[in-house]
């Protein structure tokens, strides 16, 4: 009954003229293969979904929004830890590319997995990437995915920063800080091996865990604590204020602190962890926010 139901979910999970609640329900069962009940949501992606229905305070465009954040780290522990910027811009005519240098990276300001890693811009087939920009700016991340609210009114825009490189890999380590209730609970580690981006989690002090989101592959190998850890997760905290959750994601590079983004709703809620049992465990350090007769939270205190 249980994969019957799921499946039909699965059949249903982009009918999104539906109510919320129930949409979200639907969504959260077809991906998950469980129940959620909005009224005691228990496991760390049902409050996640919970999340995404009733907590609204305004912040949470500006956070969300990949070039206006950076007013918000520059405000809360200064502009020397913000990657260095070339450009944001709203119309793809606005961007020169021959001004830019031969490496760089483009992302869309309103969404989450739109990045073009430039490592030799003489490769760049200029006239392809405008057209894919534009198509961006087109995208509306709020309705295409999960309505994951923090996305709903950002202003579509592109943003182009300087590549930042670590060793051989295309990507630097990317350590994210799951932070509730302005402390750091849970660490995910994401890096290359072989030439595919991985990750394994580990607790508040670098300490591996067990446990991996479902049908993800965690690498092979030790992380060393760097030296800047504790300057690390001190930023981080700091980042993450007072929210019920935030994930604040930093970069090393050269023993330089470099800050990427943060997010309210990792992976969309879609994916659970194994063993199940953490999915409770990782929920506990979640504590909502009371609605109070309310229907949405947009107060933020």
């Amino acid at each position: 009954m249980i994969r019957f139901k799921q499946y039909l979910f699965k059949i249903l999970k982009n009918l999104k003229f539906l109510p919320k609640p129930l949409f979200l329900k639907i969504r959260y069962t077809a991906y998950i293969g469980k129940d959620i009940d909005f009224e005691n949501p228990l496991d760390f992606n049902q409050k996640i979904t919970w999340y995404k229905l009733y907590y609204h305070p305004p912040i949470l465009t500006l956070l969300a929004d990949k070039y206006a954040v950076r007013s918000y780290v520059e405000n809360k522990i200064g502009k020397e830890y913000l990657n260095e910027l070339y450009g944001y811009y709203n119309q793809i005519n606005q961007i020169d590319f021959d001004s830019l240098p031969n490496q760089f990276i483009i992302k869309a300001a309103h969404g989450s997995h739109k990045t073009i890693l430039v490592t030799d811009k003489s490769n760049l087939d200029i006239s392809k990437t405008k057209k894919t920009l534009q198509k961006w700016l087109k995208y509306n991340h709020y309705k295409k995915v999960g309505f994951e609210w923090a996305y709903k009114n950002i202003k579509p825009g592109i943003v182009i920063e300087k590549y930042l490189k670590e060793g051989d890999q295309r990507f630097p380590i990317d350590y994210k800080f799951n932070c509730f209730d302005g402390k750091v609970k849970f660490i995910q580690v994401a890096k290359e091996e072989n030439g595919v981006r991985r990750g394994r989690y580990y607790d508040q002090n670098l300490i591996q865990q067990e446990y991996l989101r479902k049908n993800h592959i965690g690498f092979n190998f030790e992380i060393e604590k760097p030296i800047l850890f504790e300057k690390m997760k001190e930023i981080a905290e700091i980042l993450a204020d007072r929210f019920p959750f935030v994930r604040v994601d930093l970069y090393l590079v050269d023993q330089k602190i470099i800050f990427g983004e943060m997010t309210f709703y990792p992976g969309d809620a879609k994916y659970d962890f194994v063993p199940d049992q953490y999915n409770k465990i990782l929920g506990d350090y979640f504590k909502l926010p009371s609605l109070n007769g309310q229907k949405e939270i947009t107060i933020y205190e």
